[in-house]
């Protein structure tokens, strides 16, 4: 081996132009790209930047037989390396022109720079200015494993390439499935700017995707260009095409425009805009479109925003509107935008500090109103202003305040000012194996109505005192579980509050409702939720837990059951005298207990676990409510979910009556074959005898890419329902084409797992 040493003027060969030209080629439709989550994206991983090579850096030659001038140039010949700092050159043979720094290889060339690879017929490479060509190259990404093909790769300098009739695929076979290929490519490092003309995406060797002319940041960062189509159908509006166009107008704020086609509605147009800065964020969407079903123009608007005005001050805002009540069932296309009933228009501005936090809030709604099942809308507060202060640990008390005061406003409805304070304090005994928790709560309201009947009282007041006591003991002994060692306990707690009567009967039910009776519910002081009621109490919550804790301190299994004995029955209701516009409904009576409430629920195995819940009224013998669920996931990507969901006390979203619930909800992903794999889930209404929601799916998984078709059948109203269709084909670290069904599919069925990710097993602690 000969060691040339290069004085400190001269510079190394600079391969990062090549290695760019690889991950370049991973983003020729315009990867880089932050595009609207239900629309096509493209990812790979940003280039890593060379080191900085030591300018005096010797360049170290060998070879099986050496000839020339060691001044001015060498001949090598057979088994023949260049080596200087990460950059390696082999080849058959090679002429290295010592004065001017150059480097001739020829026959079976091969390149290393950092982690990536390159082969060709011949290479010239100025080492010192990195300007050379490769002819006939072959590239390997070492990060993500993409490669590829030109012509002939022409390094201009260390910051400028051009790449005639380039290739890209993360396809490991020789004859890829897909691949994206490029005519010429322009890559300007200086300028982080790559320009692509003829580029075309092939599948299976058929054309795809076309882009005469494009360019993209060769860094990762965002840039304008067109976003890959979407294409999607749906049973209201038939067959979705949509081609984004995204503007990268400045690195903190961006456009992307979505011109979507809708077969049966027309065109619809589309914007959203990001914003980002240091003390403030926020989103803004619209939409519209002349419908052809309707023959109105619809639309929608949307805005958020997030901003710290200074240390402590924080300013927020949700404002949304639709054009009509339908527009939500119409064009949304997941089950939590398609039953939207309630847009929100929210202001809030808050101040926090070490021990207190002030809140004032405009809240108000628009009531996208089903016409087979009208609901009422929710009073607006203009405005609500709530301070909340906490102090722990003051000679071992904790104290809480709570002031509110609100204004109601619901058009001809009983509308008003409420104000309260609520001051609470309580003194934590906490030592290891018991606790104990006394507390004192008062709670003083008023109330100035406008919109009464004649005669009714507007200056209303209430002041309510509660106590209340809350201990529980911690027993520990060894046990196991299927044979591993474990940690046994039993936790039994008792709960008691004691809050006299007051007659609310004359007060307004602005916010007011019965809270759901559940575990958190039993052991609070108030059975409602809001602030209109207070209930009486004189009651004793009991309850045991026995959990099962491994020595890592993972809890495998979990048994609770509790139920709340009452000393007194409670008298206060949601009856409301001040007007007939509210709902009059009354507990009635609640007898010596409650329901009895039970739970179990865990990871009993590694492929294994239950979650169980059981609401069981002994005054009826029946069960109330209950939920029993079982997943069994025996291996990466397969997974089988079965549960049964029963409530007597179920009121429709739809019609705001009653309607006992009664549903079995299967779900699951499982391998047919190597290749292929079915998603689905099923959610059954016994009493209606019908599929409440649906979602069926295939995905086939190649080496390289997956194509996913997925059916999602989701209600809109009371009557109505409506079936997506989504079409997507992934190429693997390089681009998603169609409309998504991630989000579908991944919310339909627990513990889902994506077919082209690495396998990862749930319970591995087990």
């Amino acid at each position: 081996m000969i060691r040339f040493s290069k004085s400190l003027t001269e510079r190394t060969v600079n391969w990062r132009l090549a290695r760019l030209f690889s991950s370049a080629m991973a983003v020729a439709s315009a990867s880089a790209l932050l595009p609207l989550s239900v629309y096509a994206q493209m990812t790979l991983p940003a280039p890593v930047a060379a080191p900085a090579q030591d300018q005096d850096a010797p360049v170290n030659v060998s070879a099986e037989q050496m000839t020339g001038r060691p001044d001015r140039q060498v001949n090598l010949d057979r088994d023949v390396e260049v080596v200087k700092g990460p950059t390696t050159i082999k080849s058959d043979k090679a002429e290295y022109r010592i004065i001017q720094d150059e480097v001739e290889a020829t026959g079976h060339v091969w390149m290393r720079r950092l982690q990536d690879q390159y082969t060709g017929d011949h290479a010239e490479m100025n080492m010192g200015t990195g300007a050379g060509y490769v002819s006939s190259p072959t590239y390997l990404i070492g990060k993500n494993g993409g490669r590829g093909k030109a012509e002939r790769i022409d390094f201009i300098s260390d910051d400028q390439a051009l790449v005639t009739q380039g290739t890209y695929s993360t396809c490991e076979a020789p004859d890829p499935d897909w691949y994206l290929r490029a005519n010429t490519m322009d890559l300007d490092s200086g300028r982080d700017v790559g320009t692509v003309r003829g580029g075309l995406l092939y599948f299976k060797d058929v054309p795809i995707l076309a882009a005469p002319w494009m360019s993209f940041a060769l860094s990762g960062e965002r840039k304008s260009g067109v976003l890959p189509p979407t294409i999607g159908a749906t049973s209201t509006g038939g067959f979705e095409l949509a081609v984004p166009y995204y503007f990268n107008l400045a690195p903190n704020y961006d456009l992307t425009l979505v011109p979507k086609y809708i077969a049966r509605r027309g065109l619809q147009m589309g914007a959203e805009t990001r914003y980002m800065g240091e003390s403030y964020n926020g989103v803004f969407n619209a939409e519209g479109i002349q419908d052809r079903v309707t023959g109105t123009g619809r639309y929608s608007l949307s805005s958020r925003h997030s901003q710290i005005l200074a240390p402590g001050l924080q300013l927020d805002w949700n404002l949304n509107k639709a054009s009509d009540n339908d527009y939500a069932s119409d064009f949304s296309h997941s089950i939590t935008g398609s039953t939207t009933r309630l847009l929100p228009r929210t202001a809030s501005l808050t101040y926090s500090s070490t021990y207190w936090t002030l809140v004032g809030q405009v809240s108000k709604y628009q009531l996208l109103q089903d016409v087979n099942a009208p609901i009422v809308k929710p009073y607006d507060r203009v405005p609500q202003i709530t301070f909340n202060g906490t102090r722990y640990d003051i000679g071992g008390f904790d104290f809480n305040t709570v002031a509110d005061f609100t204004r109601f406003s619901s058009g001809a409805l009983v509308g008003g000012d409420r104000a309260y304070l609520t001051q609470s304090v309580s003194y934590p005994i906490v030592r290891p194996g018991y606790f104990i928790t006394p507390k004192v709560t008062l709670d003083a309201t008023s109330y100035k109505l406008n919109n009464l009947a004649p005669g009714q009282q507007t200056n209303l007041t209430r002041t309510v005192p509660t106590l209340s006591l809350d201990s529980g003991l911690i027993f520990e002994r060894e046990s196991d579980l299927l044979g591993r060692s474990m940690t046994q306990t039993l936790e039994p707690r008792l709960f008691y509050v004691r809050t006299p009567y007051r007659d609310q009967t004359k007060l307004p039910i602005f916010d007011s409702g019965l809270a759901d009776f559940n575990f958190a519910q039993i052991f609070s002081e108030n059975r409602f939720v809001g602030h209109d009621r207070i209930s009486d109490a004189n009651q004793l919550t009991a309850a045991v837990t026995s959990r099962l804790i491994e020595e890592n301190g993972l809890e495998r299994l979990r048994a609770t059951v509790g139920q709340r004995y009452y000393f007194a029955d409670p008298k206060v209701d949601l009856t409301s005298t001040s007007t007939t516009a509210t709902t009059t409904t009354s507990s009635g009576s609640l007898g010596s207990k409650s329901d009895l409430l039970l739970a179990l629920g865990g990871q009993i195995t590694r492929e294994f676990s239950t979650d169980n819940t059981v609401q069981y009224s002994e005054t009826l013998r029946q069960m109330v409510r209950s939920n029993f669920g079982i997943r069994w996931q025996p291996a990466p990507k397969r997974v089988l979910n079965l549960q049964y969901r029963l409530d007597r006390t179920y009121v429709n979203p739809y019609t705001g009556v009653l309607d006992p619930l009664k549903q079995v909800d299967v779900s699951g992903q499982w391998p047919l074959s190597q290749r292929i794999y079915a998603v689905g889930r099923i959610n059954y209404s016994i009493p209606d005898r019908t599929v409440a929601e649906g979602l069926l799916g295939l995905e086939y998984k190649a080496d390289c890419w997956v194509f996913r078709v997925v059916a999602q059948r989701i209600p809109t109203s009371s009557t109505k329902a409506s079936t997506g269709f989504f079409f997507q084909l992934e190429l693997n670290g390089f681009s998603q084409i169609g409309s998504n069904p991630m989000d579908a599919i991944k919310s339909s069925v627990p513990g889902y797992q994506k077919v082209n990710l690495p396998d990862s097993t749930p319970g591995n602690n087990f």
